[in-house]
């Protein structure tokens, strides 16, 4: 903190700390301040520009402040999201909970405003601490394992991130975080792209993101559909910019999303898939890297953010009221939920980039920048998979949670209704600045990182998305029952990962096992038995040659002491007779002797 910058992140944390000691009519209130204390600090910060929080910490230069274009539209829309997000779970009497997601939004607003490897990597790792808790506060039958492997999976993400920094490192010197050479990529630019593509779920690294994701507690949800993967794609665009794999990876990621979507009944798993069919868009205008494009994936990030924590926000409502979150299981709450309907179809229209909904004026720069750069065949895939959007979150969600064929159980239909005022609120706030983006765009492009003229209000424009959502509402109609949901399990790559592991275990359980039991035999038989003959030889060379040489020594000397001891009798008056009688016969002989 300096007299011209806040960090944000202090709020969030020493409000997590604080929140258990506030109790009773205090706590709501409460709540509601922290998330808007930094959102304020960084709406003061965006005031400014260049480097604060200046740490020297060894050899090394910390940036605990880093603020430009990039950075504060970034943390603007992550600071709203804390408000939103905790206003949204306000009655959640669950002190832990709340202090999860804080902690969680304060790694992401670290992580956004440092400007050194270090300090990313700290905050980097909150949010992967802070936000496995969001999962297991579901306390569902398959929480906690999920969780479990949601946290092993971002510590390998964690630890190959790690590997490259320090690679980076020995190369260059420092730790600066800034754009890397990606036209002459090295091993350390490769291991920190893995890193960040982790956590922007880049197929084949996306499995863990739907099973954590439809597994997290109905407001857990609406703050890890928000962090993760944005904070993930804001350091792809600080770092990776232009990296033409990027672009590849984005496309396979758009359409791999749509196609398990389409597939998908469980109502969150689907939203899941969607963010990384998004997620995918963002990822591609990264690696296109023009000016155009880098713009497109930071708006497109940011109204992801906004119509995505509304649609988990409307079907996190049905989750609260009725305890399901399957197709199978539901249907036809329109009738029971209506504000809930409304509000999620706001979000429906906005991520299918609808006219004047928020998706309309992000998701075309980004396919404008790929046929500005002659890129056509991922421009017109990204198109396709457009298409499928509108499909599967446009029309077969809201048709098949809302209308269609009520598969509701009588317990169910009972418990359904719209949810409390603070969600009300919550879902009201998120689908006006859909609407508002969508509408009148100028504000957001105002924030973006380049100066570029872009209009999406064209006439050419208008007709290709009205045609695009005509032909995917054609097929819809005419493929509906090919689309209706059905309760199965859909195979993923995580298939792949389960197997490996399975294999792994039978590696552990079989061959290595074999081995270290043959090599323990092998020790016993061989080793052990040989070890015992020689210590054998050793005790009986101890015993007999040691041994008898130290006791015969001591023998002869005992013996010599015994004869010696004759000689006394015991009696010291004797004693001095026989000396003083030596003495003087002794001393006469020596007269004697001198006289002659």
């Amino acid at each position: 903190m300096t007299s011209s910058f806040i960090h944000p992140s202090l709020f969030l944390i020493a409000g997590a700390l604080l929140l258990p000691f506030i109790r009773g009519p205090l706590r709501k209130p409460y709540l509601f301040l922290a998330p808007m204390l930094a959102l304020g600090a960084v709406v003061l910060n965006a005031a400014h520009s260049g480097v604060f929080g200046v740490v020297n910490f060894l050899d090394w230069q910390l940036v605990l402040g880093r603020v430009d274009k990039l950075s504060t539209v970034f943390a603007l829309i992550m600071g709203l999201m804390a408000v939103i997000g905790t206003l949204y779970g306000l009655h959640v009497d669950r002190a832990g909970e709340h202090m999860a997601a804080w902690f969680y939004a304060a790694g992401s607003l670290g992580a956004i405003y440092s400007g050194d490897y270090l300090s990313l990597f700290l905050f980097w790792e909150m949010m992967a601490f802070g936000s496995v808790f969001l999962i297991w506060f579901r306390r569902g039958p398959m929480s906690l394992r999920v969780g479990y492997r949601y946290l092993l999976i971002h510590t390998i993400g964690g630890i190959i991130l790690l590997a490259g920094i320090l690679l980076r490192y020995q190369a260059v010197g420092n730790i600066t975080f800034d754009l890397m050479d990606v036209a002459h990529p090295e091993l350390y630019t490769w291991l920190i792209m893995i890193g960040f593509g982790l956590n922007a779920a880049m197929v084949p690294l996306h499995s863990w993101l739907p099973e954590a994701y439809s597994e997290a507690s109905f407001n857990g949800a609406v703050f890890l559909c928000a962090f993760t993967t944005k904070t993930a794609v804001y350091t792809l665009a600080r770092a990776c910019a232009g990296m033409d794999v990027l672009v590849v990876l984005g496309v396979i990621m758009a359409l791999y999303g749509v196609i398990y979507a389409v597939m998908e009944n469980d109502v969150r798993k689907l939203l899941a898939w969607s963010i990384v069919s998004q997620v995918g868009y963002m990822v591609a205008g990264i690696g296109i890297g023009t000016d155009m494009a880098i713009n497109g994936a930071v708006a497109h990030a940011v109204v992801h953010i906004l119509y995505k924590s509304l649609l988990f926000m409307g079907t996190g409502s049905v989750l609260y009221m009725t305890g399901k979150t399957k197709f199978t299981e539901l249907g036809g709450l329109y009738a029971k939920m209506p504000a809930t309907f409304f509000f999620t179809m706001i979000g429906c229209l906005s991520i299918s980039a609808a006219p004047c909904f928020a998706a309309y004026a992000s998701k075309s720069m980004i396919i404008t920048a790929g046929f500005e750069q002659h890129l056509n065949w991922a421009s017109w895939l990204l198109m396709f998979g457009a298409t499928g959007t509108f499909m599967y979150n446009g029309l077969k969600l809201p048709y098949f949670l809302f209308f269609g064929k009520n598969n509701c159980s009588p317990e169910t239909w009972t418990k359904a209704g719209d949810p409390s005022w603070n969600m009300l609120i919550a879902m009201t706030l998120g689908a006006t600045l859909c609407i508002l983006v969508g509408t009148a765009p100028g504000f957001l492009y105002a924030m973006l990182p380049y100066a570029v003229d872009y209009t999406p209000h064209t006439t050419y424009h208008l007709m290709e998305t009205l045609q695009l959502l005509g032909f995917a509402a054609l097929a819809f109609v005419l493929l509906k029952k090919y689309v209706e949901p059905v309760d199965r399990i859909c195979l993923d790559l995580d298939w792949l990962y389960r197997k490996a592991g399975c294999g792994f275990l039978w590696l552990i359980k079989h061959p290595l096992q074999w081995c270290d039991t043959a090599w323990g035999e092998a020790y016993r038989v061989v080793g052990l038995s040989s070890l015992m003959t020689l210590s054998r030889f050793w005790s009986w060379f101890d015993w007999h040659a040691i041994d008898g040489v130290v006791d015969g020594i001591a023998r002869s000397v005992r013996a010599l002491g015994d004869k010696v001891r004759v000689l006394q009798s015991g009696q010291i008056q004797i004693t001095l007779y026989y000396a003083f009688s030596l003495t003087a016969v002794l001393l006469v002989a020596f007269i004697f002797f001198q006289l002659l």
